[in-house]
């Protein structure tokens, strides 16, 4: 099997991780049109149930799985590689298959607790989701360690698509047996795109890579390893992975308790706490979509990190340290100058109501969450996967405090966790910051974020300018849907333009960061821009 280049690895995972989010933010309207409010919040409790049980069922393993096989891959062996994803499968068939019959057991008492009854039987439908996403997982793990991430984007988009397409073609059929059952339909969609994804991935590997084994040269030793120390490293690098993933969503989890009861103790009468923290929900439903491209480069990163640190490679290390991070400030800069300008129609084009302000003073977030994501990535390929999880922990108890001491302020309120979430990420990416300069004397220097910067500034005014001095004039025509997406449309092709001319006028682009450009998008960039790039 090819072994891609961790820029190009990138790139395919960044562009299948933009569709699938795009796709996920599409159905959504035609489902809450068949089933409403009422029926979208039953959907949304069981399937925040599954999130959960996904999370820890198959956080770790994959992860695992990637590092392992890169590490024994670097040092030519090739056998225990192979030996380890095995074994790797197994543990998450059996650990997928305990945790849906878990599931389907105490759905009931699940849905009791949430106050949510009407969604034991969602909860249930969802549960084999959870073996076969396992399954997927492990080889997804596995084809990343090889620097394969071509089978991965390929079965997320697979997922995504049938996803959303059964998803609403159930709920709409089973409505007639009542609200309750078409939720649950609305559920098979999940179980049809996860299997489908399966499918994909197994038949991928038997036509593709068929377990071949290079040959080794004559008088390289290779280190084996016994069956138990494979397990027992499996078990060791996808522990403390599933603890650091699980004790987020566990603090998004506290975090949703903490935001409502605090604007309840603020004042705010039920229905408007209920509010008011949606606007937060969608808030973070729209950071999710750029953020999908900092997961793919966190994703290709860790096992290129694991194969350069097994190598003792110093220079190799701080050259793909350096990379991330240049790639990480290059998306995260104008993605959140984009969002923050452009806050109002993407709110009126997505039908999202209120909620606008947080988008636009809270954008900048992104940057945060992007940058403890690398830092994560990085020190998890270098071994530090518990240290990590500690760090996360501190972050969120600080913004859970902070959430607690500012909400309650009726000036504040909502906006309180937007400050909790820069208190929460800033710690960890301080403590990240002084643990990756003293263990791989690696990290971000201040001058990588000033051209992206200054870009991002630059596109920003110029798209204010141009979109609502635009939107003024044509508002003497009449609101209108149509001109709003026009409008929004050409201010992020204008605005894409602006940065890249201006990041490339300043010399602040060079040839390698093209490669995390997927060529589809890149064709499209005018040639004066090109010409420009240093190389």
């Amino acid at each position: 099997m090819k072994q891609q280049s961790f820029a190009k690895g990138f790139a395919i995972l960044s562009a299948a991780g933009i569709i699938t989010k795009i796709l996920s933010l599409l159905y959504i309207p035609f489902l809450i049109a068949i089933i409403g409010d009422e029926g979208y919040g039953i959907y949304g409790a069981a399937y925040n149930v599954y999130v959960f049980i996904y999370v820890l069922a198959n956080s770790g393993m994959p992860v695992a799985i990637s590092k392992l096989v890169s590490e024994l891959t670097a040092v030519d062996n090739h056998k225990d590689a192979i030996r380890s994803f095995k074994i790797a499968r197994f543990m998450m068939l059996v650990v997928g298959l305990i945790m849906s019959v878990l599931t389907i057991a105490f759905a009931h008492f699940v849905a009791d607790i949430m106050n949510f009854r009407s969604a034991a039987l969602s909860i249930m439908w969802l549960a084999p989701s959870i073996m076969i996403t396992a399954v997927s997982s492990a080889y997804r793990g596995y084809f990343q360690g090889r620097g394969n991430m071509t089978p991965t984007a390929v079965s997320q988009i697979i997922e995504q698509v049938i996803n959303a397409i059964f998803t609403v073609i159930f709920a709409a059929l089973f409505l007639k047996y009542g609200l309750e059952w078409a939720c649950a339909g609305g559920t098979i969609g999940t179980l049809l795109g996860a299997l489908c994804a399966a499918m994909f991935l197994v038949g991928y590997q038997k036509k593709k890579d068929r377990y071949k084994i290079p040959r080794v040269e004559i008088g390289v030793s290779v280190k084996r390893f016994r069956y138990k120390q494979l397990v027992n490293k499996v078990v060791n690098y996808s522990l403390p992975i599933t603890l650091c993933v699980g004790m987020q969503y566990a603090g998004t989890l506290v975090d949703i308790w903490n935001t409502k009861s605090r604007l309840l103790d603020s004042g705010f009468a039920e229905a408007k706490a209920s509010a008011m923290f949606g606007f937060l929900v969608k808030y973070q439903q729209l950071l999710n979509a750029p953020i999908a491209i900092t997961v793919a480069l966190a994703t290709a990163l860790l096992p290129a990190v694991s194969a350069a640190v097994a190598r003792r490679n110093s220079v190799e290390i701080e050259q793909k340290v350096n990379f991330a991070f240049r790639s990480c400030f290059l998306i995260a800069l104008p993605s959140a100058v984009g969002f923050s300008v452009l806050s109002l129609p993407i709110f009126r084009l997505l039908h999202y109501g209120q909620g606008e302000y947080l988008m636009k003073y809270g954008s900048f977030i992104l940057i945060l969450m992007a940058i403890v994501q690398i830092q994560t990535s990085i020190l998890q390929g270098a071994g530090k996967l518990y240290t990590t999880t500690f760090f996360m922990v501190i972050g969120i108890v600080g913004k859970v405090v902070t959430n607690y001491f500012l909400i309650v302020i009726p000036e504040i309120n909502i906006l309180g966790a937007i400050i909790g979430s820069m208190v929460g990420f800033l710690i960890p990416i301080i403590l990240n910051a002084i643990l990756m300069k003293r263990t791989l004397n690696a990290g971000f220097k201040a001058g990588i974020i000033l051209k992206p910067a200054f870009s991002s500034i630059v596109m920003g005014v110029i798209v204010f300018v141009f979109h609502y001095s635009l939107s003024f004039i044509l508002s003497f025509l009449g609101e209108s849907y149509i001109i709003n997406a026009i409008l929004l449309f050409l201010s992020i092709i204008i605005g894409g333009v602006v940065y890249f001319a201006v990041l490339a006028y300043i010399k602040g682009l060079n040839k390698a960061d093209l490669e995390i450009i997927p060529y589809k998008i890149k064709r499209f960039l005018p040639k004066q821009i090109l010409s420009m790039i240093k190389e």
